[in-house]
């Protein structure tokens, strides 16, 4: 099944996508489409929150950077 997201088999001499292949390959890009999209609320969360305390703030710094290195794997 792994190979059919990654490879959808064209039905010989017609150009048609097996179903399923197109299917696999159709929640494989939601998924991604998902994960990216709670990453990015997350990032943004982070980015809104204010504070004065050293060291709620490092580990803001920290969830951001580890967040965006997630970002950045997914493209």
């Amino acid at each position: 099944m792994a190979n059919a997201v990654q490879n959808p088999e064209l039905y010989p001499g017609t150009g048609i996508v097996n179903e399923e292949a197109r299917r696999l390959a159709e929640q494989k890009r939601a998924t991604h489409a998902r994960q990216l999209q709670a990453l990015d609320l997350q990032r943004q969360n982070i980015l809104s929150q204010r504070t004065s305390s050293p060291t709620r703030r490092a580990a803001l710094e920290a969830a951001l950077s580890q967040i965006e290195a997630q970002i950045k794997e997914l493209n």
